[in-house]
């Protein structure tokens, strides 16, 4: 039996008003080193975020959510960070910032070898999504 993997994972926030401290939870970045995996998916309700922030400006702040992924990919697609090795590039979208998007703290985990798929959806279901 294979040992299970450890993983590390951060809730990505827009904060459309810096100043306030409000923010809407729109995203998970997961990362697990073993198996040499770094994802983020990004789901944005603007509905939520212009009643939390009616003159948000949604569409700079999706284009600044939308590099997200293109990071987590890496490749210079994604600029110098997205040439960083993985790890460096997870730590560098979790360093905390005062900006419209931001990430929460890293926590920790442990899944099935393999299941990190099954983490990312139950994580988004619990932290991002409604209902």
């Amino acid at each position: 039996m294979r040992a299970a993997d450890t993983y590390d994972y951060a809730v990505v926030r827009a904060v459309p008003r810096v100043e306030r401290e409000e923010f809407l939870n729109v995203g998970i970045l997961l990362s697990c080193e073993r198996r040499r995996w770094l994802q983020a998916r990004i789901e944005l309700d603007r509905a939520r975020l212009l009643a939390l922030c009616p003159g948000a400006d949604v569409d700079a702040i999706w284009r600044a959510l939308a590099a997200i992924p293109r990071v987590c990919a890496g490749g210079a697609e994604a600029g110098p960070i997205g040439l960083l090795p993985q790890r460096a590039r997870f730590h560098w979208l979790t360093a905390q910032r005062s900006a419209v998007v931001q990430t929460s703290t890293v926590h920790m985990g442990r899944c099935r070898h393999g299941d990190l798929d099954a983490v990312m959806e139950r994580l988004l279901q619990r932290m991002v999504r409604v209902g």
